[in-house]
């Protein structure tokens, strides 16, 4: 696989791993705004066009109209409020397909043309095939609130917004493979005790993906809103009080916000350290580099979070949380990436 090939094949993952990032920001719009109900069909063809004359509104509207949602919820609601919600559900759902189609079609040609070495096409098949996971975990999810409560199963959110990062990860770390290089074989202490942090931060920032899923799912910022303590606690007293004991650490809000905000006061320690003995190290400049913007993102999203926890979690605060997530969890993994290769100089220059 030559340098240009590499380089090709590694920006088209970069525009996936950016799309995936823009569904995911546009995906916490839809939450927030509770629009993900108002399509109550999954049709991955045919559901690429939206209504688009008046009988066509009023029979998709009278679909929404059966649900519990808008039973329970809001029976007072217009048309052109409906089609409010609708826009960013069916936006959601678009840029899912269209991830598809950007991956798929320069999938087939790269292949085509001999550009994809033998060993990377079961990650890109495997990538492919979480992306159609992922979709139908979608539709799991929203299926889940049709029925009789009109949430969706906090659970299927969890794992919906999971796959999500997941995807990123995978084409994320394949496009910084391909841009360079070849695997540094150590045996420096320091090296190896900095690849072992970096591996552990990015089993806390997944920690704390999946416990962002469980506070959106049951909407846990919604309460506790005060900072530091929450409403006077560190832990708040009732924070046990589900029966079995272990259902407190998915279904209680108090619960299951202290998890996050411990996972955030961790990352808030360690991560400057991890900066601080980086700065210390022999370490490439690239992963320094990355270091610092890892370290200072970190404090804009910790800064985010917060502001969003106290007022409630507004929209536009609640999405970029959601968005900042990614962003740190890039750079981290670029951290990681530095630390465990070495630079080719023809791709470098």
């Amino acid at each position: 696989m030559d340098i240009v090939a590499r380089r090709q094949v590694a920006l088209w993952l970069l525009i996936c791993s950016a799309m995936v990032f823009s569904i995911l920001v546009v995906g916490g719009v839809t939450r927030l705004t509770h629009s993900g109900l108002s399509i109550v069909e999954w049709q991955p063809i045919v559901g690429v066009v939206p209504p688009l004359n008046q009988a066509e509104w009023d029979e998709t509207f009278d679909k929404y109209k059966k649900t519990p949602e808008y039973q329970q919820v809001n029976h007072q609601m217009s048309l052109d409020e409906f089609k409010g919600i609708f826009f960013w559900e069916y936006w959601h759902r678009v840029l899912g397909r269209l991830i598809g189609v950007v991956f798929l079609l320069p999938f087939i040609w790269f292949c085509w043309r001999g550009k994809v070495k033998r060993s990377l096409l079961p990650k890109l098949l495997g990538i492919f095939l979480l992306g159609g996971m992922q979709g139908a975990m979608g539709w799991y999810m929203v299926k889940s609130g049709l029925v009789d409560d009109p949430r969706v199963s906090h659970y299927r959110l969890t794992a919906h917004l999971s796959l999500a990062f997941l995807i990123f990860v995978a084409m994320f770390w394949l496009a910084l493979g391909l841009l360079a290089e070849r695997a540094r074989a150590t045996t420096d202490a320091t090296l190896k005790g900095l690849q072992r942090i970096g591996f552990w931060l990015l089993m806390l920032v997944a920690y704390m993906v999946v416990s962002g899923g469980f506070v959106a799912g049951i909407r846990a910022g919604k309460a506790y809103n005060t900072f530091p303590l929450m409403n006077g606690h560190i832990l708040p007293p009732e924070s046990f009080i589900i029966d079995p004991w272990y259902l407190n650490f998915f279904n209680n809000m108090a619960l299951v916000q202290f998890d996050h905000r411990l996972g955030a006061w961790l990352l808030a320690f360690l991560v400057p350290w991890f900066w601080w003995k980086i700065r210390t190290a022999a370490v490439s400049t690239g992963a320094r580099q990355a270091a610092t913007l890892l370290m200072v993102v970190l404090f804009v999203q910790i800064t985010l979070g917060i502001t969003t926890l106290l007022l409630a979690v507004p929209v536009g605060l609640g999405a970029a949380h959601q968005g900042g997530a990614m962003v740190v969890l890039g750079l981290l993994l670029w951290v990681n990436h530095e630390l465990r290769v070495e630079r080719v100089a023809s791709l470098a220059t």
